[in-house]
Order: structure tokens, then sequence, then C-alpha cells
């Protein structure tokens, strides 16, 4: 594999690799087993031009973030000016609220705690920042002086279930909104469970911190309450600069050529892209809600193993391999082929924001197509590439793309995507916040820890039920699995349903069923004297109803009626209808329903396509019909009352076949011209005895 440094140094990225010079040396930070003999061999290969490359900015953008003047305004940050915008939409909202608990586990030493969350405050400007409106109108950070903290410690050691106790008010702590412009946007709580078990609980608004700085903030802590436990100095050096200095900072260096050909390549990238369309429980609401839950689950050990082969053999990391499964599942689900998903990336790709607590994350929208068939690896190629441009991209806050690309917003849908998809390198999911809040319709996380991945599914319950993101869990597992064992597959050959869904569908689709042995429809008709058929008042029993079908057969014979004759049927409702229609079937005809109401034109058309023989029914409503020179039998009419009288009650001897057509019925003629439907004596018996066993 040869690449030049530029695109190394986005490879490097993508899997975790940071390269900073530092007094003129090459620094490497890599996540564990991810700076492979391979790649290590070409950071050697290329280590010249890399240095090079950092030293004129390609890797370090263009300097370092100098100190700003803080004698004038300081700016909100790109993302800080979007979360600014939505708190004055929606001042008591509490969904950009980011909870961090910390175990403190032994002889608590709360003097020492109270000084290590002071000296993080004091050591983290962001952290006693608050969000201020200018005579102007235009928002600002104000920056607050440092100032004691003194912890309250709530002993739930008393309560039957401490823990549960806790999580309680951890819950409600969540769920208080803050005030930007009054501040604090940092608050704590310590609650005591037992004598040496206490849990430190803090409370943050994303505005001044973001996921990265919550593992900053849990290291930070540890450090520092060790060290003054000990009574020693804080072991943490100086940070090189403040959240606001960064702020200034990229606002500045964010402008013109640089911006422009940024922006520039997300305007082609999400050209045209579609709107994902999910299969709801519930239709979407207008004003789209944040109320979300969360299903989690484990990926076994073994496709864990397969994943990171075929992410190996592939060139790709497991982030991608992951991202790929989920696109591939929203496709199966949407029917669509081009899907849009949402992923955080730190956006810290400088030295000097790595240890700084601060809302530094910005999100990439992935366009990934589908199209074509591709097998799983072919796709797990596109993504990669996918990937690999964004983070070459990466810079535009996704707040100002949304303003440069959408130009009709959608309060029932977030813009530009709908989906998210988190991955956390040796983070354990427990520690992954998420649940209660759904900022988006699905959100897939993945978390591993020590090698092992656990994941969840968070949704908005305003559109999903539990029982449909249950499914959806167990389908991302088949998937998972199915790639593992074999990524050479095409996706239309990937499995989606489990073995029970599969068994499921097959009973479904099993129509073969127990019928009775008459051939005809007729034939199900008994003797007996109990009622048959009643209509306004005029009652037959099914007696009657079988002499009277068996002397108009015979009158039907008589007069050409055969296998396949089509007969057509005008009479009204009553119990008419049903004599005429045993009668044809005697007879061994179909009949087809005549409605004299209909035009002429269209009355031609059905007679002729149906090829009708004979037409058969009351006086009023076959003088209505265009007849021609058609045979027709007026069951009313003197002269057929007395042939019928003439007639013995038992029917013809005439064997009908299951195939054998029962009736015709026209369509509503949707093409411009209405068709007939043939129905069989075998389908009319099947769908019959179906109803009766229902019935």
């Amino acid at each position: 594999m040869t690449m030049s440094a530029a695109d190394l140094l986005r490879e490097l990225e993508s899997r975790g690799v940071r390269l900073h010079l530092v007094g003129g040396r090459l620094r490497v930070t890599a996540p564990r087993d991810t700076l492979t003999k391979e790649l290590q061999d070409l950071l050697q290969l290329h280590r010249a031009a890399v240095v090079e490359l950092l030293e004129a900015g390609a890797g370090a953008r263009d300097g370092r973030i100098p100190p700003a003047d803080r004698d004038g305004r300081l700016p909100l940050s790109f993302a800080q000016r979007r979360l600014w915008f939505l708190h004055k939409m929606d001042p008591d909202s509490a969904d950009y609220n980011v909870s961090v608990q910390i175990q403190v586990l032994g002889e608590l030493d709360l003097a020492a705690l109270n000084a290590a969350l002071g000296a993080l405050v004091e050591r983290h400007e962001v952290l006693r920042t608050r969000l201020v409106t200018a005579d102007d109108g235009l928002p600002c950070q104000a920056v607050d002086a440092p100032s004691p903290i003194e912890l309250a410690c709530v002993d739930l050691s008393g309560e039957p279930m401490p823990w549960a106790a806790a999580e309680h008010l951890v819950a409600g702590d969540r769920a208080a909104s803050f005030d930007l412009a009054t501040g604090p946007l940092f608050r704590a709580s310590l609650y005591r469970l037992t004598a040496e078990q206490h849990v430190l609980s803090i409370c943050l608004h994303h505005v001044v911190a973001d996921e990265w700085s919550v593992a900053i903030i849990r290291r930070e802590i540890r450090q520092l309450y060790q060290a003054f436990r000990a009574g020693e100095e804080s072991p943490l050096a100086p940070l090189p600069v403040q959240y606001a200095d960064f702020a200034v900072w990229q606002r500045q260096w964010l402008s013109g050529e640089i911006l422009d050909s940024q922006l520039g390549y997300w305007r082609d990238r999400l050209a045209g892209a579609p709107t994902l369309e999910l299969p709801t429980d519930r239709p979407r609401p207008a004003v789209r809600s944040s109320a979300g839950n969360m299903i989690k689950f484990d990926i076994p050990e073994a496709v864990t193993a397969g994943l990171e082969d075929l992410s190996r053999r592939s060139g790709a990391t497991m982030f991608m391999t992951l991202l790929t499964v989920y696109t591939l599942v929203l496709s199966r689900y949407s029917g669509q082929d081009d899907i849009v998903v949402g992923t955080p990336i730190a956006n810290r790709n400088r030295a000097e924001t790595e240890g700084l607590i601060g809302f530094f994350v910005n999100t990439l929208a992935l366009r990934v197509d589908l199209s074509g068939d591709p097998t799983f690896e072919e796709l797990l190629g596109r993504v990669r590439q996918t990937a690999l441009d964004a983070y070459g991209h990466q810079d535009v806050p996704f707040e100002q793309l949304v303003d440069e690309l959408v130009t009709e917003r959608d309060r029932s849908r977030t813009p530009l995507f709908q989906v998210l998809f988190n991955y956390f390198p040796e983070t354990a999911l427990s520690d992954v916040p998420g649940g209660v809040v759904a900022k988006f319709d699905l959100r897939l996380v993945v978390g591993e820890d020590r090698g092992r991945l656990s994941a969840g599914v968070e949704y908005a319950t305003a559109l999903f039920d539990r029982a449909a993101v249950q499914r959806l869990v167990g389908h991302v597992l088949e998937l998972l699995g199915a790639v593992a064992a074999d990524g050479g597959r095409r996706l239309s050959a990937l499995p989606l349903l489990s073995a029970a869904e599969r068994a499921e569908l097959v009973r479904w689709n099993e129509t073969a069923a127990a019928l009775p042995g008459a051939a005809g429809v007729h034939e199900l008709i008994g003797g007996s004297d109990a009622v048959a058929v009643s209509a306004g008042g005029v009652e037959l029993t099914y007696a009657d109803l079988q002499d009277r079908s068996n002397q108009l057969a015979r009158v039907l014979r008589a007069v050409g009626v055969g296998p396949e004759s089509v007969v057509g049927v005008a009479v009204g409702p009553g119990v008419d209808a049903a004599v005429l229609i045993v009668a044809v079937w005697k007879a061994g005809g179909a009949y087809v329903p005549l409605d004299a109401g209909l035009p002429a034109a269209r009355l031609v058309d059905m007679l002729g396509q149906a090829r009708v023989s004979v037409v058969l029914g009351s006086s009023d409503l076959v003088d209505e019909l265009p007849v021609g020179r058609l045979r027709t039998v007026v069951i009313d009419d003197p002269a057929t009352e007395a042939w019928l009288s003439m007639m013995p009650a038992v029917p013809p001897s005439l064997t009908v076949r299951p195939d054998q057509v029962a009736y015709v019925m026209f369509t509503s003629g949707s093409t411009g011209r209405p068709k007939g439907v043939q129905v069989t004596h075998g389908g009319l018996l099947a769908y019959v005895t179906g109803v009766m066993d229902r019935l």
C-alpha cells in the first residue's frame, strides 16, 4: 500500500491516530492496536514529508492558536452559536444537558473532593462561562472569576435501594434546564450510598462540554482528588489555551478560501440528498418530539472477531465496518439505496485542544451509495472513501452547513439527516449517555471495551414502539453475524430476518387447506327445511332453494346453457338472486352480474368481452339492457313461469369441474376500459371454506 503523505495523515486520523510536532519532534498518539505495523512502516517511509506538512500547517491547521484579547468581545464558537439559538427558541429544554457520574470508593475526603472540583473549574474557563447577549443583540462569552465550591452530600445510605434513589435524583438533575445567560452552566452533587461508596454527579450544558470533555472531567477529577488527598500539588500541566481562545481563532481561520473550499465539497456531496423514509408505528408529528428510549444489546465475541478480521482485510476501521452494516439495515427498511447518516467527530485536530474541556464536537453527514447490488466488501470500500473524504473537510461546523444548504426548515425532522451513528473505542456502553432524550429518529451507539462490542439503539418514542425497535436490533445482529462470516456476498444475498422470522413467513404463506369433496360451489348446499335466504319479508328454505334452482337450471339447459357458457344475470336484491345464481351453476354455466343503470356502451362492451350467450333476470331490468339478438329468460314472464312449473325439481345430469368458471367480475376500469376477471369453482370453494371456518 502506497500513498501520499497527505493521504497518510487522513488515513491515520480516520483510525484515531494523531500526529503533532512537539519541540520539533514528531509525536504519535493512538488507540490500542490501531497503529499497525503496515501503517508504522508507511509513517517511517513518509516521515520527512509528514513533518514538513505539519510544519507547513496542513496537519496542524495553520499554526498554533494564539491567546485572545480578553479586553474585547469573546464570540461564541460556531457550535455554541447553534445551541444558543436553540435555547432561545426553547429556554426550558433540557435536551442538551450532559451528565457525568464518577464513583468515589473508600473513605471520603470531602475537603479534597471540593478542592478537586474547584481546581477543575479554575483550570477550565469554560466551566465558569455564561452566554450573554450584548447591547447589539449578538451573543458572546462572559467568563466569571473562580470561586470556591462547597459540595453538599446527600446521604442515601438509609434507603432500601440507595443506587435506585441516586439514579432518581440524577435523572431529576439531568432534567433541570440551565439559563445560559445567568449560569452557572456546571453543577455538581454528591450522593452517599455507604460509608465507603459515594457518587459524584456532574451536570453541564452542552455549550461548555462534549463527550470528549466527559473523559477529561473523569480523568482530571480523579487525578486532582488523589493528589489533594495525599497533600500534594496539582499534577496537571497548565493549559496552553482556553476555549474562548479557540472560539476567536476558529472564526478568524475558517473564512475566505478555506471556508469556500470546504463548503464547496459539502454542496457537491449533499446535492439532491434524499430524506430517509423509515416505516414508523405512528404518523410523524408536525413538531418533532425529543422523548426517547434505548434498547441495549451485546455483540457476540465471535462476531466481533469476524468484523475485526474483515476490517483489517479491507483496510477499514471498525467504525467504517459498523457504519456500513447500519446503512444496509436502513436501506432494507426504507427501500432506498441513497442513505445519509450523521456521525459526530471529535474535531480536536490540534494539540492545544486535546486536553481542553469545551464544545468542539462537529457532526458529519456521510452519504452512502448502495446502488448496483455490490458485495458488502465493495460497499465497505465506498463507505471508507466517503469517510476519508469527509474527514478531509470536517472543519465546517454542522450549524453553518445547515444554514448554507437547508433552504426550507421542517420542524418535524432534523436537517440533512434523521439518523445518527456513534462509535466509542475503549469505552463501555454504560459510560455512554443516551436513552432519555432522542435528538434523532434513530441512533445506533456502539462501544468497544477491552475488545468487546456492546451497542444500543436510541429511538424517538413519538415514532417507534419498543417492539419495533427490538425487531430492528435483531436484524442488526443478524446482519452483523452474516457479514462477519462472509463479507464477499452481495447485499441482496445477506439475510436480515432471523431463522424464527423466516419460519414465521413460511407459516403465514401456507395456503394448503383441506377442501370439501365438492367440485362446484352449489354442491355444498343442502336440502333441509332450515331458512337459507331471507329478504324483504320473503324466506326460502334450503329445500325450496334446491327445488326452484333445479327447475330453472333445466330451463337454462333447454335454451343452450352448458359448461362454461356465460349467462348475464340482471336481478334486484331478494331471494330470486340466490335462485338464479345457483341455477346457472347447476346448468354448468358461469354468471356475470349486469347493472341496468350502467351506460349502454359499457354494457355492450361487457356482454361482448364475456361472450354472454343468454341473459337471465326480471322483466323490469332485462328490458333496460342492450341485449340485441341475445336469448333472454325473463323469470317473471308468464310463459317462463308456466315452463318452470312443468320442469321436475331434480338437477340436470351434469358434472362440474373445479377449474370451471363460476362467475365473471368486471374491474372498475383504471386503464380506461373495464376488464373481466374469471373466478373458478375451485377458487370460490377455497374462499367459501375459509369463510366458513372463520365463522
